[in-house]
């Protein structure tokens, strides 16, 4: 006699594993997710101001940071977040690695994918690269920067630090100036502060504004006159390292700085001026702007490694994470 077939009913089958989360661009988080991350951070923020900064938090976990590109504030911030969660941490960079010896973007992360990690933090020159590392590893990806598309942990820090200045991201007015057409912070920012409820101006030469950038949910315009009227203006550089060879989108940066350049005269009192760094003091930003009391820039590097901190921990706690996820009570 066969023996029965019993189908068990849905409710009493073993739970699934969580699916790997990942943060690969501003549009993979929702409002809540973006508050949610924030509120995190702001508990890491008072926890690490005590004497001893490290927490357990992440002990037994590995960070893997690959970085294809140059970077002092992100791979340093990333680095020292896993590090004050206490994470173990493999820093890969692509000179000296096996890329130098023509090694594909692929076979990098399979070897590194080996080892297990539970995050890699990836900044890449090419648009996708994050995704593919995702679909080749087990591990949560962060994408640090890939080409001129995403760096979704620059706009979650610049969120922070807006917020702790002013209070609020809902209702405010910011103006990004500069060469938003190589910018990856600048569409991540876009998303992020439209997500967010701000209202949001691009300024700068007509080369540099990307046709159709509107469609995002921002203004445009060419004249540095439209920076007077935003309560933050976010300064970009000229990202001569993207431009196509032989292409002229200023005549000369000295005529962009005269043009473009943020000024003291072209800012009125109390606006908070913002920029990812590194700066190109005189062209696109004048020193006396950079080195103003109203200048967030230190900030945002200070900020850079709580929201970083947070992303780690939010992404390996297979959340959602409520809001009050990580009180000061439970890391200290």
């Amino acid at each position: 006699m066969p023996a029965e077939i019993h189908v068990m009913r849905e409710d009493l089958l073993p739970p699934k594993p969580p699916e790997r989360r990942h943060l690969l661009s501003i549009q993979d988080l929702t409002r809540d997710d973006v508050e949610r991350l924030l509120a995190t951070a702001r508990s890491f923020d008072q926890a690490t101001q005590r004497e001893l900064k490290k927490l357990p938090t992440l002990r037994g976990r590995t960070v893997v940071n690959l970085f294809f590109e140059s970077s002092t504030r992100t791979s340093s911030s990333f680095e020292l977040a896993a590090k004050r969660l206490s994470a173990d941490v493999m820093s890969v960079k692509a000179v000296g690695s096996s890329v130098d010896k023509g090694e594909s973007l692929k076979d990098t992360a399979l070897t590194l994918g080996a080892y297990d990690p539970d995050v890699i933090v990836i900044r890449h020159p090419h648009i996708g690269a994050p995704q593919l590392v995702a679909r080749v590893t087990a591990a949560h990806v962060v994408n640090a920067g890939d080409g001129k598309h995403q760096h979704p942990t620059q706009a979650l820090l610049d969120l922070y630090t807006i917020h702790e200045e002013l209070g609020r991201i809902d209702g405010l007015h910011v103006a990004i100036v500069g060469d938003v057409l190589h910018s990856r912070v600048a569409r991540s920012n876009i998303q992020a502060l439209v997500l967010c409820g701000a209202r949001v101006t691009l300024v700068g030469p007509p080369t540099l504004l990307p046709r159709g950038i509107e469609a995002m949910g921002c203004e445009t315009s060419t004249d540095i006159r439209a920076i007077e009227a935003a309560d933050v203006v976010y300064v970009l550089r000229m990202q001569r390292e993207r431009m196509e060879e032989g292409a002229n989108y200023v005549p000369t940066l000295r005529e962009y700085s005269a043009r473009w350049g943020v000024t003291p005269e072209r800012l009125r009192p109390g606006q908070k001026v913002m920029h990812p760094g590194p700066m190109n003091r005189g062209v696109e930003i004048d020193a006396r702007v950079a080195d103003a009391q109203d200048a967030l820039i230190e900030t945002q590097v200070r900020a850079g490694l709580v929201v970083r901190m947070a992303v780690l921990y939010d992404l390996l706690t297979h959340g959602p994470v409520e809001v009050a996820a990580v009180p000061v009570e439970e890391v200290a």
